[in-house]
């Protein structure tokens, strides 16, 4: 701990070492946070890294600049004794806050894996109660784990409109759910060149490079899902390629590309680049569909709509995982256009795009 001066946003005074942490043979103590509660101060840190064997620890003091004392009870949460197949696992990160009603709760981060030990939607939020006893935080009291399902908190429920499964690309912003890769230093999107469209324009930039390409992309939300997408393309040569990515980074990802002359399937493993389908095509209108199945992936596409092609089926959506892939954030499904390292005027539309979980 140090001091921060806020008039100069520089780091002044004694350094203070708080807490070598409470699981010695456990490795990454990291996320420290501190609250003053009646009087005393507590530290709650990670421990474990992101993986198996994550976790929440404990300590308090009577000073903000300790010494600290472990709780006895650490860690407070966990769930590397519940099994790789418990269907909650990598818990930890984890924040407390007291409600206006008086009651404790914990966020905390945790990943829900499918189809084995994969994890495609990456780390996600939960909200476990909170208790004090003797002084110390007693995590879900009587359960000490996080579940799929529990008690919420005593507050006014407040009901949020539910967003369409489709965007029709009908207003002058993008809607929140959408991100880019990295920050953009120049617009390269446009909702009011075409009425009812996104204009995504080409760059030079690729998909496989790390960079901040031509995309635009939202997280995969649910294990089972969809998404159908329409877009209108007029290649000028055979460099210019637009369609969907299905992205875990750089090196792992499925591409269906629209070129020239043809629509291809493309899985890229490792950073290496395998063809798994193609097919002639030369429409300048064309729909495009993923339906996934826990970890099998089917593509689609068409000319007209509803009339669908199959490209490809069965592809294996573990490459999307942290677990493969690395890392610890989830699969991303977005529309991309590049140039691949050419100068380009060129751009596609996208009429709509929709995404929704399936049963």
């Amino acid at each position: 701990m140090q001091e921060l001066d806020l008039g100069t946003n520089q780091l002044m005074g004694k350094k203070f070492s708080l807490w070598d942490g409470a699981l010695k043979q456990i490795h990454a103590q990291e996320a420290p946070h501190i609250y003053k509660v009646e009087g005393m101060y507590y530290l709650i840190i990670a421990e474990g890294g992101t993986g198996f064997t994550h976790s929440v620890t404990i300590a308090r003091s009577e000073s903000i600049t300790g010494p600290y004392e472990g709780s006895k009870t650490n860690p407070i949460l966990t769930h590397r004794h519940l099994g790789k197949d418990y269907p909650i696992v990598n818990v930890g990160h984890a924040d407390i806050v007291e409600t206006q009603n008086g009651e404790w709760w914990m966020v905390c981060l945790g990943s829900r894996p499918y189809g084995g030990e994969y994890r495609n939607l990456g780390r996600e939020s939960f909200l476990v109660p909170v208790i004090w006893e003797n002084g110390w935080p007693v995590v879900n009291p009587g359960k000490g784990i996080v579940e799929m399902e529990g008690v919420r908190p005593l507050l006014e429920e407040k009901r949020w409109q539910a967003g369409s499964a489709c965007d029709h690309f009908d207003t002058d912003t993008l809607g929140m759910q959408w991100n880019f890769i990295r920050t953009p230093r120049e617009e390269f999107w446009s909702l009011k060149e075409r009425q009812g469209h996104l204009r995504l324009y080409l760059k030079p930039e690729t998909m496989t490079e790390e960079v901040n390409p031509s995309f635009i992309g939202r997280r995969q939300q649910h294990i089972n899902f969809a998404v159908r997408t329409k877009m209108e393309f007029h290649p000028d040569n055979e460099q210019e390629v637009v369609g969907l990515v299905l992205l875990q980074n750089q090196d792992f990802q499925y591409r269906m590309e629209i070129v020239k002359t043809e629509i291809k399937l493309i899985k890229r493993e490792s950073g290496k680049e395998h063809l798994l389908a193609a097919h002639a095509f030369n429409n300048s209108e064309v729909y495009l569909k993923v339906e996934t199945y826990e970890q099998n992936y089917q593509f689609y596409y068409a000319e007209n709509a509803e009339q669908w092609k199959m490209l490809y089926e069965n592809a294996d959506g573990r490459i999307l995982s942290t677990d493969v892939a690395g890392g610890f954030v989830g699969t991303y499904i977005g529309i991309f256009a590049s140039s691949n390292g050419m100068h380009s005027k060129n751009y596609v539309d996208i009429d709509y795009f929709e995404y929704s979980g399936l049963p």
